[in-house]
């Protein structure tokens, strides 16, 4: 029996081939289209996960209810780590985590690699496999380096490099290691990245800040035994935070300072490991947000949504057309339940095939969704037991509901009538309406968020960053070279060439260059019984000049004057505001007690430092006379750009000849600060123009059942003198209506949703109600265009053939 409904099918879909093939379209791009989300929110979402007992390792942070508004912020001093491990028993590891980055020699050959400096209990708290050493001992000295698998391999090939010497940096700071391990590669989605490890205390500066509490400088990650939970370890921590934060409780007291809901004014809190990934004010991570993960799932499950409706659709269309067939197997005999098979089986048939046609479609374009949306996806995520039975349920769901409903309603259909040519359907039915709302509804959703999202991305394109970003170059020195020699060397190069408007180094990188690296350094300490914390921003000469950056008041650095190096500074508005000094120039603060007291010799506007999207922070810029300029800056004329990046490569072949060049535009640099939401808005432009396309193909059904249903209508007012564009008006009106019942669904429910996104922006757009007008407006057109092209053809029909049919 099932071989002969099987024989059916197959010879029912060869005959109506164009019915088949918009079937199996539309169903294999919602496949395809689905795979890609849920692929990408899966890669998202086990972030991490590959930790053992994740679920007891966290992130500390600080939090603090600060009566203008509370922060809260994942940098910690150096003694917090030694002190909390000989404090609290119930911690099983617990490990400071510095980045850091260094030119590695051996044997005369030299590589450029990340350093992460860490202590002993890292490879205790963390799952990287060790294939080479013994993580018990593998960070027990200070001489000791673990390498990563693919630093091994690029440092000694073939060699087995345990117990082989590697030197570590420049000049003075040259130091010498022992390899002592060497770890699998980290998965693509951890959090963690690294190309070695060694001791924390091998830090440049360790011996000055090892005992400053009030220097913020680091991350510290930390597991907790099986039988302590969260919130009784916070508890646990107040004592603590009393003892050794007591001048910053009693600076937020006096300061006027209530405390949270959890009785806290200033608290050690853990952030959930499995939360780091998508939390960006903690611990500054570039992750994706958890809301883009979800609208993801959410997007795949909308089109999938379409394509079931499209179908069912299709197949009630179908099935006025196969009335007669329906009507004589039953007069033959045929069980209403042997029916309802027979129709499933051909329905089963087209998700089979779309379903296969999908997945194949998303093996092939795999590759153009990673470069494009610059993903490192994998269909063997897909692969593993529980993800292919989701699969073949979410499969076994789409083929009951999308196939069994029409099959169901053909089945019951009663053989005298059909046999008489009296099936019809009095109106449209409820369920009918709801799908073509729901269809536009979500279509509409989907657009006003694509056009809100890509206005949001301009407008943070647009943002005046407090810097001029066009025509600055900005240059890596990397680790093979003094930064300071470099930078002098090509000051010396370039001197009076009319090209280069301005030269300067600095800490911190603007954007994402081509290392693909960034660093920051805030300092925390209490001025006036207030808890200041700012950027700590190294830069050189000419740095206001190069970035075109106004002085308000007071003046630059200048070589003129040597104590510049020593304790001047020049500070943002937002600092000389939360220091409380409204002309700051000429003013001094101390960051230590014990230390330096720094004086103001200028006065900026805030600029963004670090994103375009976050509030711009406070700012102190200062001039050091050993420390290194990781980064160049040279500021050319808008004529010679080209020309210009091609001369500054010529100069650092000779500056620099053991060093790339990776030289890019600030400009360039800075986009990478809203990837994300390009990402987003390319995203939903993606799936709203597929949601369009397939809610188009599910009215063109619809106005087909219409159209069938109609015929004799249509021939009756023709035959009375309607033309041609009084019965498209007659056809399409209740369509029309439809539509419109859609937009009011939808845009209030885009701009609720979308009104929440842009919430997380303080420099944000208006929500504009011309985006709903345009939307609304392209949604009737596009709906009266697709129910146009069947009424235009039933109007052009020969009245006497449309009564005749009746």
């Amino acid at each position: 029996m099932f071989r002969n409904y099987f024989k059916i099918a197959v010879r029912n879909l060869w005959k109506n081939k164009g019915y088949a093939f918009i079937n199996i379209v539309g169903l294999s791009v919602a496949f395809c289209v689905s795979v890609f989300l849920f692929l990408t929110a899966y890669f998202q979402l086990t972030f991490d996960d590959f930790h053992v007992d994740r679920d007891r390792i966290f992130q500390t942070y600080f939090f603090s209810n600060d009566p203008e508004k509370a922060g809260k912020t994942a940098n910690m001093p150096l003694p917090l780590t030694p002190a909390l491990k000989s404090e609290f028993p119930e911690i099983e590891g617990i490990t400071r985590f510095v980045n850091g980055s260094e030119v590695v020699e051996y044997k005369g050959k030299f590589f450029d690699k990340n350093i992460k400096f860490a202590d002993a209990d890292f490879l205790k708290i963390f799952t990287f496999p060790l294939l080479k050493g013994n993580k018990e001992i593998a960070l027990n000295d200070l001489s000791s380096i673990v390498l990563s698998e693919n630093t091994a391999k690029d440092i000694f090939g073939t060699e087995d490099p345990i117990g082989k010497q590697l030197q570590l940096g420049l000049d003075e700071n040259r130091k010498q290691y022992i390899v002592t391990g060497v770890l699998k590669d980290f998965p693509e989605n951890s959090t963690i990245k690294f190309d070695m490890f060694t001791r924390t205390e091998n830090l440049g500066n360790y011996a000055n800040e090892k005992d400053h509490w009030d220097s913020y400088s680091h991350n510290v990650y930390l597991k907790l035994s099986p039988k302590t939970d969260k919130a009784t370890f916070e508890k646990r921590l107040k004592p603590f935070v009393q003892k050794y934060f007591a001048n910053n409780v009693a600076s937020l007291k006096k300061r006027g300072a209530k405390p949270d809901e959890k009785g806290d004014l200033y608290a050690l809190r853990l952030q959930n490991l499995a939360n780091v990934h998508f939390d960006t004010e903690v611990s500054g991570s570039s992750g994706a947000p958890i809301a883009l993960v979800y609208a993801l799932m959410g997007i795949a499950i909308f089109i999938l949504m379409i394509a079931c409706i499209n179908f069912i659709n299709l197949n009630v269309a179908r099935s006025f057309i196969r009335a007669r067939e329906v009507g004589v197997r039953k007069s033959m005999g045929a069980l209403k339940n042997q029916l309802f098979f027979q129709i499933w089986g051909e329905a089963a048939v087209i998700c089979f095939l779309g379903f296969l046609s999908g997945v194949i479609l998303a093996m092939l374009l795999l590759p153009t969704f990673n470069a494009t949306f610059q993903s490192k996806l994998t269909l063997s995520y897909i692969l593993q037991p529980d993800k292919v039975a989701l699969l073949l349920g979410v499969f076994v769901l789409v083929t009951f509901f999308a196939g069994g409903y029409p099959a169901w309603q053909m089945s019951k259909f009663n053989a005298v009538e059909v046999l008489k040519g009296k099936v019809t359907m009095k109106k449209p039915g409820f369920l009918r309406n709801s799908l073509i709302i729901a269809q536009f509804t979500l279509s509409g959703l989907l657009i006003c968020s694509t056009i809100i999202a890509v206005q949001q991305v301009e407008h943070l394109r647009n943002q005046p960053l407090g810097f001029q970003k066009e025509q600055v170059i900005s240059i890596p020195v990397g680790n093979k070279v003094n930064s300071r020699q470099a930078l002098q060397r090509m000051r010396n190069k370039l001197e009076g060439d009319p090209g280069i408007l301005g030269i300067t180094g600095s800490g911190v990188n603007l954007g994402f260059g081509l290392d693909r690296s960034t660093s920051r350094s805030v300092i925390g300490f209490t001025f006036k019984e207030k808890e200041i914390s700012t950027d700590w921003l190294q830069v050189d000469y000419d740095y206001l000049k190069t970035l075109n950056i106004k002085l308000l008041s007071g003046r630059e650095f200048n070589p003129s004057y040597p104590s510049d190096t020593l304790d001047r500074v020049i500070i943002t508005e937002s600092m000389a505001k939360m220091i409380g000094e409204k002309d700051p120039v000429g003013k001094f603060f101390q960051t230590d007690s014990a230390g330096v007291k720094h004086q103001i010799i200028g006065l900026v506007p805030d600029f963004n430092l670090y994103s375009s999207k976050a509030e711009k922070k406070p700012i102190t810029m200062y001039l050091s006379g050993s420390g290194g300029l990781p980064y160049i800056f040279v500021r050319v004329t808008p004529q010679s750009l080209k020309i210009s990046m091609d001369k500054l490569k010529a100069v650092w072949k000779e500056v620099a000849p053991e060093s790339e060049f990776k030289g890019s535009f600030v400009d360039e640099n800075t986009n990478s600060w809203y990837k994300e939401e390009e990402r987003l808005s390319q995203v939903f432009s993606l799936a709203s123009g597929i949601a369009i396309i397939l809610s188009c193909l599910g009215l063109f059904a619809v106005a087909l059942i219409v159209i069938e249903q109609r015929t004799k209508e249509i021939g009756v007012r023709k035959v009375l003198g309607a033309s041609i564009a009084n019965l498209v008006f007659v056809l399409s009106q209740d369509f029309v209506k439809l539509v419109l019942v859609a937009i009011l669904i939808s845009s209030p429910l885009a701009w609720f949703l979308m009104q929440k996104w842009l919430d997380n922006y303080p420099y944000r757009i208006e929500i504009s109600p011309l985006v709903f007008v345009i939307v609304g407006v392209g949604a009737i057109l596009v709906a009266v265009v697709t129910v146009s092209f069947q009424s235009i053809k039933a109007a052009l029909m020969n009245p006497v053939k449309s009564l005749k049919s009746e």
